[in-house]
């Protein structure tokens, strides 16, 4: 991480909510990097923001985190209106509707300014990268067969509660999920499309219970965004059925500690924020220095990159944060110390094939 030549200061003012951007300062001479989610004012933003921002001040850039405190992509466009007539060398926006995305994109990239998507994608075209928190097929399935193990059946109803509808990674998520349970689990039951929540803890909470009154035959619910792992939970909670309805949903760790703790959430599935924030902006800031993605290659200040069909970089497999009652966590021990000894077995081997190597080797 190059530390040498720069600098930063960390610029937080506000005289109300979402009013100026959090700005990672530097000279006046370097790169320009706006950083847009899809809404300020929830956890998982608010840690990619601190990643983003901590990348701009090791690299020495100026990062501008700012987004709508809301998740509005007419208020998204606006914004990003107003960035191209500023001048900035980078765009690196969350869409909350890619559609509504399109043209004003296309006017950055007109304006040599350049753009990508992060969190969730936007129209391919119009994008220089990509930035993928997970391979999306990956962590779809991973969902569905996280909740079947869960309801320790595959016969059952269940539903599924979600961010926004125009939001395309979580329906990509949700398409790759449902179309493995129609594969693998013909006898499971999806009884509505997802319920949205508009990002909102407090939606998901009346939605869930809104679901299950309507459904009580429900035994398993994914939550697609982050708050649905606490809204979705503490509605199981307060419906007193902890030990009759299975919850996997995303959620930021620090988030979730209560319900994990009585089974309200099985499972809470994410990956690390901050570091998506972080790697953002090392990818933007390669772009800007003139570099082509390649799959391995190193970035400045990240390392090591994964990339699929060109413009793709993906973060990482998803951390799984299992309640002590979801029945998972013991199984998830013996499968760590299968592998433990399993490596400890082939260590062991490993020395005795060196030993009688070089005793061979003593004794011609």
């Amino acid at each position: 991480m190059n530390k040498k030549r720069w600098i930063s200061v960390l610029m937080a003012a506000a005289v109300c909510a979402g009013a100026f951007p959090a700005t990672v300062m530097a000279s006046d001479d370097t790169y320009k990097i706006v950083v847009m989610p899809k809404l300020t004012s929830i956890p998982y933003f608010q840690q990619t923001g601190e990643g983003a921002e901590e990348a701009g001040k090791d690299l020495g850039v100026e990062v501008i985190y700012n987004g709508p405190t809301t998740a509005d992509a007419a208020q998204q466009v606006t914004m990003i209106e107003d960035y191209i007539s500023q001048g900035v060398d980078a765009i690196c926006v969350a869409p909350n509707d890619p559609a509504a995305m399109q043209s004003v994109l296309q006017r950055a990239k007109d304006a040599g300014i350049v753009v990508l998507d992060w969190d969730t994608q936007a129209d391919p075209s119009l994008v220089d990268a990509s930035i993928h928190n997970i391979d999306d097929k990956t962590f779809g399935e991973h969902m569905m067969q996280l909740l079947v193990e869960c309801m320790g059946t595959d016969e059952a109803e269940y539903a599924i509660v979600t961010g926004g509808l125009s939001a395309e990674n979580l329906n990509t998520w949700i398409k790759y999920a449902t179309e493995y349970a129609e594969a693998n689990y013909p006898n499971l039951t999806l009884v509505a499309d997802p319920y949205p929540t508009d990002e909102k803890q407090d939606v998901a909470y009346s939605t869930t219970q809104d679901l299950l009154r309507a459904y009580p035959d429900v035994k398993g619910i994914l939550g697609f965004s982050t708050p649905t792992g606490p809204g979705c939970g503490l509605a199981i909670r307060d419906l007193g059925l902890q030990d009759e309805v299975s919850l996997i949903a995303n959620a930021v760790e620090e988030d979730v500690q209560d319900v994990l703790s009585d089974g309200s959430l099985d499972v809470g599935c994410l990956w690390s924020c901050h570091d998506l924030g972080y790697l953002t902006v090392c990818v933007a800031k390669s772009l800007l220095d003139g570099n082509t993605l390649e799959d391995g290659m190193d970035v400045e200040g990240w390392g090591k990159i994964e990339v699929q069909d060109e413009k793709a970089v993906i973060l990482g497999p998803p951390a799984d944060y299992i309640s002590p009652e979801s029945g998972l966590e013991g199984a998830a021990e013996e499968t760590a110390e299968t592998e433990e000894a399993a490596e400890a077995d082939e260590t062991a081997e490993t020395e005795e094939a060196e030993a009688t190597e070089e005793t061979a080797e003593a004794e011609e």
